[in-house]
């Protein structure tokens, strides 16, 4: 009788055939036999994440891939082998600190985790309570209000905007009150009453911030519970705590949880076992869409924004502004009116834990749409959840090359379809979610958006390294004839490829439309998704770290780099400008921070440098100046139609003057997907709203909080149940600091704007209390300060101020007078006020430094070269830019 790899069951001859077809749906890619005993796998590939061929390495067939453990149980109608529930030791790590009773340390972090190894990789989610209707004192109440997020994203802009609203008034329609969020959560903190302490659990504020510190800005554990342990130091303080043990169990076991917990699942392949950490992905959209403190902002229905009266110029921002979401809508209307859309943002990248171990995690993050982009990009507002953790395994025990490839790409697939089940239906359907101000809706969560690097675009969308993740653009074609447009993928031909039975088959469909044959990507039964349009633009990875990289290095080799560094060293200290003292030649694994300090000198850098042999290099400076005018208009934070023909035309300038490269050999052919894919932002930003939307930038930056933070809080052992404890304490402490505040300000029915909140400063310019040298004669501001016409500016600026009536005439007669002073105090910086309370912010609304420092001697007697920043000063006679 046939036995199972996988279980170690015996089946009869049809049994095991119907075993194995079960099976396969868990985790896809392991017994893909077509009818002459080919593997689908063995078939030329285009490529995975380090650009190679998937070709067979040359060895003998590659053997079945065992696949079983928990993960995989819910589509066994018998079940199978179950992998034992895993014993987590270690878990305290630096975050316990060492302690002294194991089996407590162990006992308490598998309490934050739900080891499955039953059927299912998750359970049916509890039905939702009924919501608790607000009492109401007579029926002459007013109705629900009208939702204020779309208003506060509005004035956000700063500027006049003439906004078309979708024409169905049923669109995000409210359908009842509930409680607002943090009633529900004071009702979980105080389960036996009111009481009339805002910071309970704790004793008192002190008890609070010093716990808050120790949590999300303080020592270690170790280091923490070394300074309690100082004789009157916590008696000095009053403290109701004496260590981190007991801090972190009022945080277990009296905060309530704000978003969903960790589950675990165990996945065997090829006879090695993987943990697969994640969250319920609807549970997460729920605690997103219920948080608080975005409930004044959320959008619930799209909108057309038009910078004039008369609506003929269309402008795109915010994920509500674009067409997909006005599309969608229309749709879904269609099928059931009063929808709220919800777009899901999903965000994947694989990352380093350290530097020498060879330790990597796989975080997956969540973020909805509703959200302004404003409040989603600041980790700080805790505007993107983590989803999940993948295996980062690269399955090297499986020796065949293509095989393993293929298994990889199944298993991410696999893990991604399972942890996103659940927003299938209600993304069909519609499900009742509360938003924090209590409004009730029937929310239809849609996946809208896959934010990451190129490798990642290529796993998510299935198409062969080297190709465009969207368009069916040839991969010899890639770089040639821009005016030529390709049609985007079709998702239909490519749906009905991958869900062809017979692997063989499957596998000759996929070739003819050049995607790899995965078994059920995870986005193939996601209602209303398009994978090939969901691929965002990227402002690090695909223009910094791409084709800005590429640029650069094409400049180095078509000029002298002795004269590209020389030029670099010459030039002078400047406002946001960074001065390269050893030239850019010699720098290497350059970050994306590192290649915007590049782009802003680049062009300055090469504006006059002859070519060699004579050449001209016009060609060559308008094609770096497209580039860089390309790289500038795309990150602007508000786009038109007017803006986006500018980006187009910034690429066209590209391509008409690229062949400069070709005929000083930099370059043979333009085979490049990040260049390619330049051509694909005007659409998508006409689609999902801007690149900034989209930036990994904000992914590597999460990297920080919700891995490498979190992996130096563990013992460098079984990690990452440690790691997510560590992510959920910091969590409960983030939502119970922001219920402080709630309560302090007398709890109001609806939290305040995190987009309007801002106002300007009382004072634009911020100076220190003393000056930096208090008397500087005026011969050594003529000499050190390079100012030769102080006095006389000085004399004129008296006269102007103490007789503004005067003429420029009368201003030079009156000047000629002379001080009863010969010093002054100097400033050598000052802080000023970037933002503008009529127009759209440029930057942010932080304060900005200039200088005015003069060259000075280090204690070892180098030279530090002065700095004297240029300002424009608007006097009130100039425009927005402070010119007349």
């Amino acid at each position: 009788m046939p036995t199972c790899n996988g279980c170690g069951k015996e089946f009869g001859p049809s049994g095991f055939a119907s075993h194995v077809a079960q099976f396969e749906e868990a985790l896809p890619g392991v017994f893909d036999l077509d009818r002459s005993g080919r593997r689908a796998w063995d078939e030329e590939d285009g490529g995975d994440n380090d650009g190679d061929d998937d070709e067979d390495d040359g060895g003998e067939p590659a053997a079945p891939i065992q696949f079983g453990g928990a993960f995989c149980d819910e589509d066994l109608a018998m079940g199978g082998e179950v992998i034992g529930e895993k014993h987590v030791g270690g878990a305290g790590g630096a975050e316990e600190g060492e302690m002294d009773e194991e089996d407590e340390e162990d006992e308490e972090v598998e309490g934050n985790i739900d080891y499955d190894n039953g059927p299912g990789l998750e359970p049916p989610p509890d039905p939702a309570p009924p919501p608790l209707p607000v009492a109401q004192e007579d029926d002459n109440d007013p109705e629900i209000a009208p939702p204020t997020g779309r208003a506060h994203v509005e004035r956000a802009l700063r500027q006049e905007v003439h906004v078309r609203h979708f024409p169905s008034p049923r669109a995000g329609e409210a359908l009842q009150r509930t409680e607002p969020t943090f009633g529900t959560y004071n009702k979980g903190l105080h389960d036996d009453g009111e009481s009339d302490n805002a910071f309970a659990p704790f004793e008192s504020e002190r008890d609070f911030q010093i716990a808050r510190w120790a949590k999300m800005r303080g020592p270690g554990s170790t280091a923490f519970d070394e300074l309690l342990k100082i004789p009157g130091v916590r008696e000095d303080l009053g403290l109701s705590f004496k260590n981190t043990r007991e801090i972190n169990k009022v945080i277990d076991e009296k905060l309530p949880s704000s978003r969903p917990r960790f589950r675990c699942k165990e996945v065997l392949v090829a006879g090695e076992v993987f943990d697969v950490y994640y969250r319920d992905a609807l549970e997460c959209v729920k605690a997103l869409y219920g948080d608080p403190n975005f409930a004044a902002d959320l959008v619930y229905t799209p909108e057309q924004h038009y910078a004039d009266a008369d609506q003929t110029v269309r402008m795109y921002h915010d994920m509500h502004t674009g067409k997909w979401w006005w599309d969608t809508q229309k749709v879904v209307e269609r099928a059931s009116p009063g929808a709220t859309i919800v777009p899901v943002i999903i965000s994947s990248d694989k990352t380093r834990l350290t530097q020498f171990k060879g330790k990597s995690a796989y975080p997956v993050y969540m973020t909805i749409g509703n959200i302004p982009k404003d409040i989603r990009r600041k980790p700080s507002q805790q505007g993107q959840i983590l989803l999940a953790y993948l295996p980062t395994t690269s399955l090297p025990h499986i020796k065949n090359k293509a095989a393993r490839r293929r298994t990889v790409a199944n298993l991410y697939h696999a893990c991604m379809r399972k942890i996103l089940s659940s927003i299938k239906e209600p993304g069909d359907s519609g499900v009742e979610m509360a938003s924090g101000d209590g409004i009730v809706r029937r929310c239809h969560p849609i996946f809208a958006a896959h934010v990451g690097d190129y490798p990642e675009q290529v796993l998510v969308t299935g198409v062969k390294y080297g190709e465009c993740p969207c368009c069916d653009v040839p991969r010899d074609e890639l770089g040639d004839d821009h005016d030529i447009q390709y049609p985007f993928r079709d998702l239909n031909a490519a749906m009905n490829a991958l869900n062809i039975a017979d692997s063989f088959l499957r596998a000759q469909a996929c070739s003819d439309l050049r995607i790899k044959p995965i078994h059920q990507p995870y986005w193939l039964d996601l209602p209303y998704a398009n994978i090939f349009f969901s691929i965002t633009p990227d402002i690090l990875h695909q223009l910094y770290q791409g084709v800005v990289k590429h640029l650069v290095s094409w400049v180095k080799t078509a000029y002298s780099q002795n004269e590209i560094d020389a030029r670099c060293r010459r030039l002078p200290p400047g406002h946001h400008v960074r001065v390269f003292t050893k030239g850019i030649s010699s720098l290497y694994q350059l970050t994306g921070r590192e290649h915007a300090d590049i782009c802003r000198i680049l062009l300055g850098l090469i504006i006059d440098m002859p070519l060699p042999g004579g050449a001209s290099p016009a060609r060559l400076v308008r094609a770096v100046r497209a580039v860089l005018d390309f790289l500038y208009l795309a990150q602007y934070p508000v786009h038109t139609e007017h803006t986006l023909a500018l980006l187009d035309d910034a690429l066209d300038r590209f391509h008409a003057n690229k062949g400069i490269f070709e005929d000083l050999g930099v370059r043979e052919s333009w085979g490049i997907p990040k260049l390619h894919f330049l051509k694909h932002y005007a659409r998508l930003i006409r689609r999902l709203g801007t690149a900034d939307n989209f930036n990994t930038e904000y992914t590597e930056r999460l990297h920080i909080d919700m891995a490498k933070d979190a992996y130096e809080a563990t013992n460098s052992k079984d990690e990452f149940p440690q790691m997510m404890l560590w992510l959920e304490r910091r969590e409960k402490i983030f939502r119970h600091e922001k219920f402080i505040a709630w309560c302090l300000a007398g709890r109001p029915p609806l939290t305040s704007s995190r987009l309007v909140d801002m106002q300007p400063p009382p004072d634009r310019i911020k100076m220190t209390k003393h000056p930096s040298k208090k008397l500087v004669r005026f011969e050594a501001l003529a000499n050190d300060y390079g100012a030769p016409f102080f006095v006389e500016a000085l004399a004129r600026y008296t006269v102007s101020h103490c007789h503004p009536e005067y003429s420029n005439a009368q201003v030079d007669a009156a000047s000629d007078f002379d001080f009863p002073f010969r010093s002054v105090s100097v400033y050598h910086k000052a802080k000023f006020w970037l933002g503008d309370v009529n127009f759209h912010r440029l930057s942010s609304d932080e304060f900005d430094v200039v200088h005015a420092t003069p060259s000075r001697r280090t204690k070892r007697g180098r030279i530090v070269d002065g700095q004297f920043d240029t300002v424009l000063v608007n006097d009130g006679d100039g425009m927005y830019i402070g010119v007349a």
